[in-house]
């Protein structure tokens, strides 16, 4: 975003501010002016014949609030952020607040997390505070694309089941926290062949894992699956080293039929799991792995 602005905006906002204040004090000066403009102290203005208007001055507890708040702002302005890209004498900044905070809660938590350094994934994930941490970590980081209860939806891998795209051991769900993920499916159609071609191999796809198919169909796509057998293997059992699923399972993430499967070999599909390295520690990660891991492995 900082290609859009430049150094006159910081210069702007600086100076829009300051006389913002500087009309502020300006304001109060000429109403606490006081010019009667009738022998009574009225403003002249009179209403239903006997209703006047005073013209009074501005009680001094009001005026003295007034001036207090706007040296107030100049001082706040003169230590904070605020003056455009100014950093103030004090040198604040939210970032630097949270690092300081960040920092405080893992010097608090490292006795904790010192304590699961020499269990097994499988000792954290039947540990009860590992686990207690872990479903903190996952509410936070994870249950927003794989649900509260790690099923997942469409397009979003169920954590529960033995059907992992990269690998469901332990040091693979560390990997995938930590770098994150990116899986791609081409677009297939055109080294398939014709229309006719990618719906016979759709119903070959659907026969490996005996969905509702096109018997004859899936026969005639069955030549032609050797272009996908290069990610998917000649058995269709997938490969964890590139991200290609298993299509001899009843697991479909991205829907499943005849129309899906085809969708997929003409549109191909892009799927991006985050890195979270920068975001955890990876005593975070670890304690977080784990936890994942026991969805689908005997706590």
């Amino acid at each position: 975003m900082s290609d859009f602005f430049s150094d006159g905006w910081s210069t702007f906002i600086a100076a829009v501010t300051v006389i913002g204040l500087v009309f502020c004090i300006a304001i109060l000066l000429v109403a606490a002016r006081r010019r009667p403009m009738a022998n009574d102290n009225t403003t002249g203005h009179v209403w239903d014949q006997d209703l006047r208007e005073l013209n009074n001055p501005l009680p001094m507890w009001w005026m003295g609030l007034f001036v207090i708040t706007v040296l107030f702002a100049g001082a706040y302005l003169a230590l904070y952020p605020g003056l455009g890209s100014a950093k103030g004498t004090l040198a604040w900044s939210s970032v630097a607040e949270h690092d300081r905070d960040t920092a405080a809660a893992r010097a608090a938590m490292a006795p904790v997390y010192q304590r699961f350094a020499s269990m097994t994934p499988a000792q954290l994930a039947a540990d009860n505070e590992a686990r207690g941490i872990g479903e903190r970590l996952f509410g936070n980081y994870c249950a927003g694309c794989h649900g509260g209860d790690a099923k997942g939806s469409k397009g979003f891998p169920n954590l529960t089941d033995k059907d992992w795209l990269w690998g469901g051991e332990y040091d693979n769900i560390v990997e995938t926290l930590t770098k994150g993920r990116q899986g791609q499916m081409p677009p297939m159609a055109a080294a398939v062949g014709s229309p006719e071609d990618v719906k016979n191999v759709a119903n070959y796809v659907l026969s490996l894992s005996d969905s509702p198919h096109n018997s004859l169909a899936a026969q005639l796509g069955k030549e032609k699956f050797v272009v996908c057998a290069a990610c998917h293997g000649p058995a269709g059992k997938g490969n964890t080293a590139l991200g290609a699923p298993n299509l001899t399972d009843k697991t479909w993430l991205h829907g499943w039929g005849e129309d899906a499967v085809m969708a997929m070999v003409n549109n191909g599909k892009t799927n991006v799991m985050p890195a979270h390295g920068e975001k955890l520690t990876p005593e975070q990660i670890r304690v977080l792995a784990a936890y994942v891991w026991g969805f689908s492995n005997a706590r």
